[in-house]
């Protein structure tokens, strides 16, 4: 069995010391005193070590560990401190790691793929002042986009709920049908209570995709001017209303008419690269129906079915295009810096400018929730193929499905819908003329 140090010094001291006994053993010294062994003779020297060092006596059985414990207390008595063993220090270190977040890329999470929202799409337009109706497209002052996003149908469905109540997953898998994801539950009548977005649109009509050429024709701009929940402010937004002014006096603006009525559905394509991103959204249009889309919705170019390629402007990017188009920097959107640095790529992480990108696809539903956001929509497709085309995997089948039934619910519903009164804002272009 191999020594270690301190047992190598105690025998060589314990040999010094029994030297003379050894002789005295071979007939030259005195034999010890009777009744004591030899061996309760020895120095205290000998004994100490042994008394004070027991727990080395354990670790005798591995002398590798017992010199790396005697070296690692030299070492700490020479460098004068009391520090544990690097053992429990490097324990330590792991349990921070554990703790400490992991970073996370910047562009990590910042992107929903699929149908991001889905709801109830409204087209309304305005007549110019002093005007009580307007008959062509040089009468009309605004044109609005109404959108009153709603949960999907299939996640409030009773035959759902009952599955589920029952423990049916299976049944409740099938009950989801392809592009379900894309149908908006069903409108309450008589509510005053919803959240809406309005979009006032830069054009007094939307482009159509199927018209040939490109540029600036097939392109137009929307801002978003007011987000709520109240329908009945919302009805006095758009009611006809008097003011003065200085150089005029009293004038008159006539209220808003109701022109398209449809479900609409905003879908992020899936991408494997930022460049690859991008935002459709499409809607259906189920009042008029199809048989009844008049001269209103062909001027103001309306489709039954439509789609545009929706892109957010960067509130941070110079104006463009050669109006200079942008809005002043007090109404400009005031996006939350994780938006400005996620999508945009503010401070470098996307682009080459500062700001980041100029323009970005709608890379979360919340960019759209912020007073201010100007949007850029390209024509993209229209007619039934052209909507699922552009939204995919049955999406624009299920919206055209959803609202082919919806088309047979009276104009008076879809007014119900809006908790609006049709004196004060009349719907008759639903029927197709003007109004």
């Amino acid at each position: 069995m191999p020594t270690t140090r301190a047992q190598e010094a105690a025998e060589k001291h314990n040999l010094r010391s029994t030297k003379p006994e050894s002789k005295a053993a071979n007939g030259a010294a005195k034999p010890p005193s009777k009744g004591k062994p030899t061996s309760s003779k020895k120095p205290a020297s000998t004994r100490k070590p042994a008394s004070k060092k027991d727990p080395t006596t354990e670790q005798d059985d591995n002398p590798a560990q017992a010199g790396e414990k005697r070296e690692a207390e030299v070492d700490m008595k020479e460098k004068g401190t009391t520090e544990e063993p690097p053992v429990k220090k490097a324990k330590t270190a792991q349990s921070n790691e554990e703790e400490a977040p992991t970073k996370k890329h910047p562009m990590e999470n910042a992107y929903q793929a699929g149908t991001i929202e889905r709801g109830h799409i409204y087209f309304f337009y305005r007549p110019k002042v002093e005007l009580e109706e307007a008959h062509s497209l040089d009468d009309v002052q605004r044109f609005y986009m109404l959108l009153i996003p709603r949960p999907p149908q299939f996640a409030s469905g009773s035959d759902i709920s009952t599955s589920q109540e029952n423990g049916d997953e299976d049944q409740e898998m099938n009950l989801i049908e392809p592009g379900a994801d894309a149908v908006p539950e069903a409108e309450p009548k008589g509510a005053t209570k919803k959240r809406f977005r309005l979009l006032v649109l830069g054009k007094k009509a939307l482009p159509d995709p199927e018209a040939t050429g490109s540029g600036r024709h097939q392109v137009f701009w929307a801002t978003i001017t007011t987000i709520g929940e109240d329908l009945k402010k919302l009805e006095e937004g758009l009611g006809a209303r008097t003011y003065e002014t200085k150089t005029r006096g009293t004038r008159h603006q006539g209220s808003a008419r109701l022109a398209a009525r449809g479900a609409y559905a905003i879908v992020n394509s899936e991408a494997r690269t930022p460049s690859q991103r991008e935002t459709h959204l499409g809607f259906y249009i189920s009042h008029p129906s199809g048989d009844q889309l008049g001269e209103v919705q062909e001027t103001l170019g309306i489709h039954q079915a439509s789609s545009f390629v929706l892109q957010v402007k960067n509130p941070l990017a110079p104006p463009s295009g050669p109006g200079q188009v942008g809005l002043p920097k007090g109404r400009q959107a005031d996006f939350p810096e994780e938006i400005m640095r996620d999508v945009f790529g503010k401070g470098g992480q996307r682009g080459r400018e500062s700001y980041g990108l100029r323009f970005a696809s709608c890379e979360r539903r919340e960019m759209l929730d912020c007073e201010g956001a100007e949007l850029l929509f390209i024509a993209a497709r229209s007619g039934d193929e052209g909507l699922e085309q552009s939204l995919g995997e049955g999406r624009g089948q299920a919206l055209e499905e959803v609202e082919k039934s919806e088309s047979k619910e009276t104009i008076d519903q879809v007014m119900k819908e809006l908790a609006m009164d049709g004196s004060k804002v009349p719907a008759d272009p639903l029927g197709g003329g003007w109004a």
